[in-house]
């Protein structure tokens, strides 16, 4: 079967894809159709938290799956509260509402701020968010994400949302009007190539927000569940969010988003909000068996270790290759930024030694493996990549 030429006849022409079937999955590797094996420091778009067919989360979806798949949010389900309770009680949030990945964790968040604004700001609407951004691709979180190439296609979007310069307290100072009700941003901006702000920036963010009523929602759908060497990076901003947005890692690979407020910012009432199938039985049981993986397992402490081996490695190859400008990034979301836009190239002849990594921006190359990926990987993607640099220097 040509499984390439099925895709360009059935499927919506949206995904850039690797000319790669995969097959199967374990730990941080997985391989096609065809036998070959790839490292994958993609890891489904931070997603895959424990690597693939983790045995931890293959069980309890097997379990689950045998019991109770879905029913409604109609009724009471244990794996829902369970995972809600973990949540809260390993966070400074107070509660918690699921649906089925960020985008809609976003717009929910911002459902949330503006009822919030309408409460407690005389119908207070508008969110500002920063450039270089990524919400989402629904029309409003497209509308909240500052990059005109994702916003260009499908105007006119709805409005309420302010892009300002990230990073710029002032920016946000001058955006502030009385519509304002909220602000929403990335710890560090990982679509937008991994961009980390200056050490004050969220003191400033918070500061201002308190100063003038607003709620601040920080979007951890990439940097969430441990990506950074914390559970959530804002621990390590020394700020607490009003809300708090979780996806990708949370169910290490079931589709699951979640929204958690401050017990002032959760004003939703009956009806304000829902979802069919958001954190129905079998998703709850797979991010719940997913977090209590990484808290009982010293994983934080595996994303630190290891994280800062693999930014040291790849430091000395920059140290090695002149046309490597920066390597920045926490924990296990790193990237590489170069002098030209050969992104795509690196990305490509990695590909064809096994090694799966994301061109995030077209001069700079995202790493995210999974968060139980060991020196010995490292080691052997490091020894791709440098592979690949040295062939393409010549």
């Amino acid at each position: 079967m040509d499984w390439l030429e099925l895709e360009k006849k059935y499927f919506m022409p949206v995904f850039k894809r690797f000319p790669v079937v995969l097959v199967g999955g374990k730990g941080p590797w997985v391989w096609d159709e065809q036998g070959r094996k790839y490292l994958d420091f993609l890891g489904g778009w931070a997603v895959n938290s424990l690597g693939h067919c983790h045995p931890a989360v293959v069980e309890a979806l097997a379990k689950q799956a045998g019991e109770l798949i879905h029913t409604s949010n109609q009724v009471y389900t244990i794996p829902q509260l369970e995972l809600a309770r973990l949540l809260v009680e390993n966070s400074s949030l107070d509660q918690v509402f699921f649906c089925n990945g960020g985008a809609e964790a976003n717009e929910g968040a911002v459902k949330l701020a503006r009822k919030y604004g309408r409460l407690y700001r005389q119908g207070a609407y508008e969110v500002i968010s920063a450039l270089n951004s990524f919400h989402g691709r629904t029309l409003a979180m497209l509308a909240a994400t500052g990059q005109v190439k994702f916003q260009e296609p499908f105007a006119p979007l709805p409005e309420g949302f302010l892009n300002v310069e990230y990073n710029n307290i002032e920016a946000l100072k001058a955006a502030t009007t009385r519509k304002t009700c909220a602000v929403l941003l990335e710890p560090i901006q990982g679509e937008g190539g991994v961009i980390i702000p200056g050490k004050d920036y969220f003191h400033q963010v918070r500061e201002w927000c308190d100063k003038e009523g607003l709620l601040l929602i920080l979007d951890e759908v990439q940097t969430g569940v441990g990506r950074t060497g914390t559970l959530f990076a804002y621990q390590q901003l020394g700020i607490e969010p009003d809300i708090l947005t979780l996806a990708k890692g949370l169910g290490s690979g079931v589709p699951i988003g979640a929204i958690l407020a401050k017990r002032r910012a959760s004003v939703f009432s009956p009806g304000d909000h829902g979802s069919t199938f958001g954190g129905n039985p079998l998703v709850c049981s797979a991010a719940y068996a997913t977090l209590r993986f990484i808290l009982e397992n010293r994983v934080l402490e595996n994303v630190k270790w290891v994280g800062s081996y693999l930014r040291d490695k790849l430091m000395e190859l920059k140290s090695e290759f002149g046309f490597i400008r920066e390597v920045r990034g926490r924990g296990l979301l790193l990237a590489m930024e170069f002098e030209g836009e050969i992104s795509e190239a690196v990305v490509q002849s990695c590909l064809h030694q096994g090694l799966l990594l994301n061109p995030v921006r077209p001069n700079a190359v995202r790493l995210m493996p999974p968060l139980i990926i060991g020196e010995a990987e490292v080691d052997q993607a490091l020894g791709i990549l440098q592979k690949v640099l040295t062939e393409l220097q010549v």
